[in-house]
């Protein structure tokens, strides 16, 4: 694909506008998947994920402004709600990391959740393909920050970042078998308000329980993103988790169980999609569907009964079959 040829030499507009293929689906998508593949595992990447409101857009900022001190190249990828009104990012471009607007080194996007409840859109995934793809060293996910269901960023990223604000401290207890558990580096951020010295300790105390690697121990860290203050701190302990991660092998690990984990979703997806085709059009199942809704029949019994059906079975597999043959 030519598209392809010229982003992989260096064209930044031939990326915006593959970004915008894989946003909207285009039948493309695979090929160009298939294209760059090759190219990818040369970056590195980082989530950045957190209840709303604890300054993640701004701390992304302050390690993008460190690596390109560093004289690396960045891509940052902003997962934001979704516009009833548009179906696109809520959230624009405009009024995140201006100071890096100018800098061609850096590339940023923003991409809409469109319904992933895991708020990390199997669109962003193959969005941070590309800049990898590109060439960017350093990639930046920062999600919208739904909460606990946030889990599936651990699936995408090396390192994956918590952020936290000290009004946080009450939440910990509930919160602790969801975001708890997937933080490589902990923050909290907005240090200077009451309450972040208690909740510092909070998390000191509960991490070495909750670590989800025993060779890694999460440090938890005090920043004030806004005036850039434990910005560095955090971004040297981004490296070590690197070099750790790199020493024990457990990045190259952790890539080969998200590929997998990637293969599966795709798969799921491209079963999932003929199987509603063929159920709309189906008055038998469509019936057993309304029962379950009503709660007039258990979804195991349902499922027992349509998988039962063999004219089911075949019209899902010739619908299957033609949107593989696309």
């Amino acid at each position: 694909m030519e598209l392809v040829a010229s982003m992989l030499a260096g064209a930044q507009q031939s990326l915006a506008r593959l970004i915008t293929l894989v946003e909207r689906d285009a039948p493309e998508v695979s090929e160009i998947m298939r294209e760059v593949y090759p190219h990818l595992g040369q970056a590195y990447t980082i989530g950045i994920t957190g209840p709303p409101g604890g300054g993640k857009s701004t701390l992304a900022n302050g390690l993008t402004r460190i690596a390109r001190d560093k004289w690396l190249s960045v891509g940052i990828v902003a997962i934001d709600p979704t516009s009833p009104f548009t179906g696109g990012a809520f959230l624009g471009d405009r009024v995140r990391m201006q100071q890096h607007f100018l800098d061609s080194e850096v590339f940023i996007r923003s991409l809409a959740t469109r319904g992933s409840h895991g708020g990390l859109s199997q669109t962003a995934r193959g969005v941070i393909k590309l800049l990898d793809a590109f060439g960017k060293d350093l990639i930046i996910v920062e999600t919208v920050g739904v909460g606990q269901t946030e889990l599936d960023i651990v699936d995408t990223v090396d390192t994956t970042i918590v952020v936290l604000v000290p009004e946080a401290g009450d939440t910990i207890q509930t919160m602790k078998a969801g975001l708890m558990e997937i933080g490589d580096i902990f923050v909290i951020n907005k240090a200077d308000r009451e309450g972040a010295i208690r909740l510092l300790a909070e998390l000191e105390a509960r991490l070495p329980l909750s670590a989800k690697e025993s060779q890694w121990q999460a440090p938890v860290l005090a920043t004030q993103a806004v005036n850039d203050i434990g910005v560095a701190e955090l971004y040297h302990e981004i490296e070590r988790h690197r070099g750790h991660l790199e020493a024990t092998g457990q990045l190259s690990q952790r890539r080969r169980q998200q590929r997998k984990e990637e293969l599966l979703h795709i798969i799921e997806q491209r079963i999932r999609e003929p199987l509603l085709h063929v159920m709309e059009r189906d008055e038998l199942l469509m019936r057993a569907l309304e029962k379950v809704e009503r709660g007039e029949l258990d979804p195991y019994s349902a499922a027992a009964e349509i998988l039962c059906n063999k004219a089911f079975i075949s019209s899902w597999l010739s619908e299957l079959e033609r949107g593989v043959n696309g």
